[in-house]
């Protein structure tokens, strides 16, 4: 704008300062030369204008790539290591698995078929089988617990670096990449949390069932034993058998 202006003031000047022409010279047109100058200024004010659009929108363009940057961090991997590793515990189960058809079918067999016509060598077998279910119950619980904690640390590393990622991110799409990690980290710690109920709730209902059994067996035992007389009377001669 500054450019007009000056453009426009030295053709004004121009027109003023010059003197009548002689014959032998041409006739200087001063309202042309101001109309030429004006026209150069408008046309050098379109560029200007031209050249601050393409700037914005090359700026646009800056930014429209920051925000369809992708993240450089990615945990994906380490998850579903952290996910298999813990799936793996859950399929290591002793004697009775994470299975409907295997909680069933050795339930029937060791729990609920105990009765007073078995014999002791049976009995003490399925009362061996029951106690050891137990006992696996209770190791497969404390592998479990033991998983679930040693992933703590790595945890709240991954989530250290994710936080970090989102508040340093460029763009949009590195910000929600970010976040929908967090939310996988998040999801796969109430995985762990599942699982561990799911073998703290076995191993205790493996016991309780024992328990359970153990009565049953014992009432077994007795009836078992009183279907039998083990004392019979009989007559005891002493000192001889004038029975004196």
């Amino acid at each position: 704008m500054r450019l007009v202006v000056f453009l426009c003031g030295t053709a004004a000047l121009l027109s003023l300062g010059v003197p009548q022409a002689r014959a032998q010279w041409a006739v200087y047109d001063g309202a042309n030369h101001v109309q030429n100058v004006l026209i150069a200024a408008r046309t050098l004010q379109q560029i200007d204008n031209q050249i601050t659009s393409l700037a914005n929108q090359a700026q646009m363009l800056v930014n429209q790539g920051r925000n369809l940057a992708s993240l450089p961090l990615s945990t994906l991997s380490t998850l579903q290591s952290t996910i298999s590793q813990t799936t793996a515990l859950l399929a290591q189960a002793q004697n009775i698995a994470y299975s409907v058809q295997s909680v069933e079918q050795q339930y029937q067999q060791s729990y609920t078929s105990v009765s007073s016509g078995m014999s002791d060598s049976a009995l003490f077998s399925q009362a061996q089988t029951r106690w050891q279910n137990s006992v696996g119950g209770f190791e497969d619980a404390l592998k479990l617990q033991a998983r679930v904690v040693g992933n703590i640390p790595s945890d709240s590393s991954a989530m250290t670096q994710l936080v970090s990622a989102s508040q340093d991110s460029t763009g949009a799409l590195q910000a929600a990449q970010a976040g929908n990690q967090l939310l996988a980290l998040q999801s796969r710690q109430l995985s762990d949390i599942q699982a561990e109920l799911a073998a703290n709730g076995r191993a205790t209902a493996l016991e309780r069932a024992r328990n359970a059994a153990t009565e049953a067996e014992s009432e077994a035992q007795y009836q078992h034993f009183s279907q039998y007389n083990a004392y019979s009377p009989t007559s005891v001669s002493m000192f001889g058998s004038s029975g004196n």
